[in-house]
Order: structure tokens, then C-alpha cells, then sequence
């Protein structure tokens, strides 16, 4: 397509790179990755404890052969 431009890298909006799509080096997928895993990124919603974590995977523990 004539005329479409590359995506932008989500972290520092430099011109995305094909290697390392959609970021544009290394450096800012590992950045985005250390802010994912350091609660710099949040989904909304309401907090979950830890125990209604463990509840809700023991529950579905046994569905995995349905379908």
C-alpha cells in the first residue's frame, strides 16, 4: 500500500522496526516489559486478593478437558 506509514514504537514513538515490531529496538521492548512487570501498567477494575486468585484457578482446575 502506497502511502502507509509505519507504526511508531509505543514507548518512545520513534518509527517502529520489522525486527523488533512494534517497538523500534530492544531497549524500549525491554522497557515496556519491566514497566508490565514493575505495576507500571494496571487494568482496570477492582482488586483481587491473592487467596480469590488461588479460589478461582483451583475451580477451574478440572474444566480443562471440557469443551
Amino acid at each position: 500500500m502506497a502511502g502507509t506509514k509505519a507504526p511508531k514504537c509505543p514507548v518512545c514513538r520513534n518509527a517502529g522496526s520489522e525486527k523488533w515490531a512494534p517497538f523500534c529496538s530492544a531497549g524500549c521492548k525491554d522497557r515496556d516489559l519491566l514497566k508490565w512487570l514493575g505495576d507500571g501498567y494496571k487494568i482496570p477494575g477492582p482488586a483481587v486478593s491473592p487467596d480469590q486468585l488461588a479460589d478461582h484457578f483451583a475451580d477451574d482446575s478440572g474444566r480443562s478437558g471440557e469443551g
